[in-house]
């Protein structure tokens, strides 16, 4: 079994269904003792930002906020890309307590060790 998980996520309420699969795994995962990276990307970086994750809705899906919640109480790390943040003209001092902004390179070397397993949704 892998001893790390690193997923990513490169929808956001652009496709709800796929956004809500990434943030469901990965919080069960950090509350199963799984330790937990997850990277926003794209649309999804928007929820890295205080009050943005309350404002997702997907009927029968765990509000955003919570999955979030779970992921940083259970150790997890979230991470937004570099280039995404930029494009959206998001700061580090703009995010959520617990989220970073980091680069391909970071991400790389976050996958690449053995033990680790990489999702992308």
């Amino acid at each position: 079994m892998a001893k790390k998980l690193v997923i990513k996520v490169t929808a956001g309420a652009d496709a709800p269904e796929r956004c809500s699969q990434a943030f469901t795994v990965a919080a069960v995962a950090a509350a199963s003792g799984v330790e937990v990276s997850l990277w926003l990307t794209g649309e999804s970086t928007w929820f890295a930002l205080p009050g943005r994750a309350a404002e997702f809705e997907l009927p029968h899906a765990a509000p955003l906020p919570d999955l979030i919640d779970g992921i940083l109480t259970g150790g997890g790390k979230i991470t937004v890309c570099t280039q995404c943040a930029a494009r959206r003209e998001i700061e580090e001092e703009d995010l959520i307590e617990g989220a970073r902004i980091a680069g391909a390179q970071v991400f790389v070397s976050e996958i690449m060790p053995e033990g680790v397993q990489a999702l992308v949704y």
